[in-house]
């Protein structure tokens, strides 16, 4: 472990407390106590958030007066390591992490035919003959949040009280008032849409392969920014498509400058990015950058494809806007889904083809057809009710605490010189080890102890990356996660110490 803990022992000085708070007599008590509760915070038996006994909890267990216990709290809060809420009691405050982010991408500066699917589908099927222990690798959310069980009530009713007739075809863009929800949904990225606008698909994944075919043909370039999320990647590789990837930064998204050189050079038939919360960077680029975006595709009349699937999970309130809602000429292609924000199995998505949504129908008609019925029915209750957005909210809020709390162990467990992204929304973290290390031989390694990371070399369409990895963190992080993450850092530290 190296020296950058997350929540240090508190030392040994006196604090200006609260008037009446008299604690002369009692300093080496409270003391005690004040070292005691950081060490539990410490050892995680309360983590990022979580919150702690109540004043007159900690007098009972500890016996001890209110006056010792008090002055326990405040010390803990004058160190920052304890906050006290209004009416709520006090909880554990984010660690100070300075871990530094992830540097600047360097792609491969040509055109190249994706690869790697081999990978990817070991990944997603899974190789090993024993399940992974968590869901580390893969791009699950967390489906045991309580807010959900509407959800389940809904889907269960739906199919008991289902007849015979409500199996038939459904409309080729979807139900109409899952598209009216989904409209609302839009409007808070600022992206002002007709139901007539958006086309129900079976996931964001059939969204991306129909705005890929509507836009190119086997051979063509497509400038993506990197990393990129790997599923985007073999949709480029199953059509035969040329990836031209553009140097990311984990803070501000994609370099415009990088960009628009590609553009003069290369005949890039379209531009596919993850402006907000992105995969696996977490970035969000700010407005003034995705407008400039936008107005360089129109400079150069081509096509973005804006994977916005992680977008509602972004932490901060209003969620940020869109590309989408800076286009004033049809050509952003906006494609998401409900499969991070609530359940991947229901195979919901949604596009917003601008002006190629009558091409876009024919793709969806001759693809797939109409999309499955009772779910969209279900899903567009349960936005209408309301308790979509209260499951926004909460998931939000446990995602960022986990954020900190991830990052936290990282730094603890991860060799010196690591570096972790800290994403603005969605559960990825993306970390950048030293050189010399090998995440595919890590990954081959903790299969042994039935754990599985997403390897960096996944993101790229040349290789790149392969130093780096993307971890999970959506399902609640409890005293298995702490182990798995340590281990996991403890098999990359040994890698390092035998390269060197």
């Amino acid at each position: 472990m190296h020296s950058g803990a997350s929540v240090s022992l508190v030392g040994r000085k006196l604090f200006h407390l609260p008037s009446g708070v008299a604690i002369v007599s009692r300093a080496k008590r409270y003391e005690q106590l004040r070292d005691l509760l950081a060490e539990r915070i410490h050892r995680g038996v309360y983590r990022c958030g979580d919150r702690l006994p109540s004043v007159r909890q900690w007098c009972r267990e500890q016996g001890v007066s209110m006056t010792t216990a008090q002055a326990c709290f405040a010390a803990l809060e004058a160190e920052g390591v304890i906050e006290a809420r209004p009416r709520s009691g006090y909880f554990v405050t984010t660690p100070t992490n300075n871990t530094p982010l992830p540097q600047r991408s360097r792609p491969e500066q040509r055109p190249v035919l994706v690869s790697r699917w081999k990978q990817v589908q070991a990944l997603v099927v899974g190789s090993a003959p024993h399940q992974p222990r968590h869901a580390l690798a893969n791009g699950m959310p967390d489906l045991r949040a309580k807010t959900l069980l509407p959800l389940q009530r809904l889907l269960t009713q739906s199919q008991r009280q289902a007849s015979l007739t409500q199996f038939a075809y459904d409309s080729l863009a979807g139900d109409a008032e899952l598209r009216r929800q989904i409209t609302h949904l839009m409007s808070h990225s600022g992206c002002m849409r007709h139901i007539d606008d958006v086309i129900v698909t079976t996931g964001c994944q059939e969204a991306l392969a129909i705005a890929l075919r509507l836009l190119t043909q086997p051979g063509d370039v497509v400038a993506v920014d990197s990393p990129a999320f790997y599923g985007a990647m073999q949709m480029l590789e199953a059509r035969g498509l040329k990836a031209l990837e553009i140097p990311t930064d984990a803070e501000h998204g994609i370099s415009l400058g990088a960009l628009e050189l590609a553009l003069e050079q290369w005949p890039i038939k379209a531009i596919m990015v993850t402006p907000t919360c992105n995969n696996p960077l977490g970035y969000s680029m700010d407005d003034e950058r995705k407008r400039a975006l936008v107005e360089l595709a129109r400079r150069h009349d081509v096509a973005i494809i804006e994977d916005d699937v992680y977008g509602d999970l972004a932490y901060a309130a209003p969620r940020p806007r869109s590309l989408a809602a800076f286009d004033e000429d049809g050509r952003v292609l906006l494609c998401s889904s409900v499969s991070k924000t609530l359940l991947p199995g229901l195979r919901l998505g949604w596009l917003a083809p601008g002006r190629y949504r009558d091409r876009a129908l024919h793709e969806k008609y001759v693809s797939t057809g109409s999309s499955a019925t009772l779910a969209q029915g279900s899903v567009a209750e349960f936005m209408a009710r309301g308790h979509h957005a209260r499951h926004l909210s909460a998931m939000r809020n446990q995602y960022r605490l986990q954020r900190d709390q991830m990052r936290t162990w990282v730094h603890q467990y991860f060799p010196q010189g690591t570096r972790v992204s800290a994403p603005s929304g969605g559960f990825m973290l993306w970390l950048e080890l030293p050189e010399g290390f090998d995440s595919i031989a890590l990954n081959q390694h903790l299969a042994e102890h039935r754990l599985e990371i997403a390897p960096g070399p996944l993101f790229s369409a040349s290789g790149k990356y392969q130093r780096c990895l993307r971890l999970n963190f959506a399902s609640p992080l409890n005293d298995d996660t702490h182990a798995a993450i340590r281990l996991i850092g403890d098999c990359a530290r040994a890698q390092l110490l035998v390269v060197s």
